[in-house]
């Protein structure tokens, strides 16, 4: 996809742009793969806010898709690509050969008409599914589980991949786009190529109406607050933070802090930290 950029014909189109939409071929989605979603605003089921700026925003539906792609040996045709408004990336339309549809994540130069495959004896092609024993080293994958048939938990978003360095006993190594190398247990599936409309994150939203109807609400800066609603706050004029380090809203430290659990079940699968 390219990205289409604007005249400056009013203060929201300067330095405005957009996606071209030239690999989606369908733009209605397919109704027995539809739900309805209802928004949160960013409370739980006691109606307590537990997560901030989230809130109004165009009404969308959920698209069900595979992240489990456990339909094996069941040879499906790609029949359209198309938009999701629930993530950034571009989900595919599955015909399966015995008439079941599902959707996928679109990997890159994955076109309709293609044919795809799940199983331990897939090629190893663009959209197929397979073990991560089963892929040679080297491969770079997207949609990875961590736990045997629980669905794709890594490189879901847009531009995002993995690449397999190794195998060791029944783990095999793969590297994370944050530098992250860990192991995966080989009998997790994966899917072979990279998550496709890599483009979005060079989109310049242009004006803050466009980010609200993404469902973002704005983010106010603790050092405008009085000292009661933020450690920040307080002060004539513009004042520093007054603390030996950023704080969050509750008084913790904001930067340079440790947020992983030391004793994480999964730390030792990991063989080496993402780059700083």
């Amino acid at each position: 996809m390219a990205i289409k950029k604007y005249k400056p014909t009013t203060n929201g189109r300067r330095g405005m742009s957009t996606l071209v939409s030239s690999e989606i071929t369908a733009s209605t989605p397919e109704k027995s793969l539809v739900v309805s979603k209802s928004k949160t605003g960013g409370r739980n089921n006691q109606g307590r806010m537990t997560v901030r700026h989230i809130g109004g925003g165009a009404k969308q539906k959920y698209r069900v898709i595979d992240f489990k792609r456990n339909k094996i040996g069941v040879t499906g045709r790609v029949a359209t690509i198309e938009y999701d408004p629930n993530r950034n990336a571009n989900i595919a339309l599955i015909n399966y050969r015995d008439g079941e549809k599902r959707y996928i994540i679109a990997p890159k130069d994955l076109t309709v008409g293609t044919i795809i495959e799940n199983g331990p004896q897939a090629d190893i092609k663009v959209g197929n599914a397979l073990p991560l024993a089963n892929i040679p080293v080297g491969t770079v994958i997207h949609c990875v589980e961590l736990t045997p048939g629980k669905g794709a938990s890594l490189c879901r978003a847009a531009g995002t991949s993995a690449q397999i360095l190794g195998r060791e006993d029944k783990y095999v190594l793969i590297r994370l786009q944050s530098g992250e190398t860990r192991k995966v247990l080989g009998t997790c599936y994966a899917t072979i190529g990279t998550v496709g409309n890599e483009d979005y994150e060079l989109i310049d939203w242009g004006k803050a109406g466009r980010v609200r109807h993404l469902g973002i609400k704005p983010t106010n800066r603790g050092s405008v607050m009085n000292p009661n609603d933020h450690p920040h706050g307080g002060g004539e004029g513009r004042t520093p933070v007054g603390r030996k380090s950023p704080m969050t809203p509750w008084g913790k430290k904001a930067m340079g802090v440790k947020t992983r659990k030391s004793k994480k079940a999964s730390n030792k699968l990991i063989v080496s930290r993402k780059k700083k």
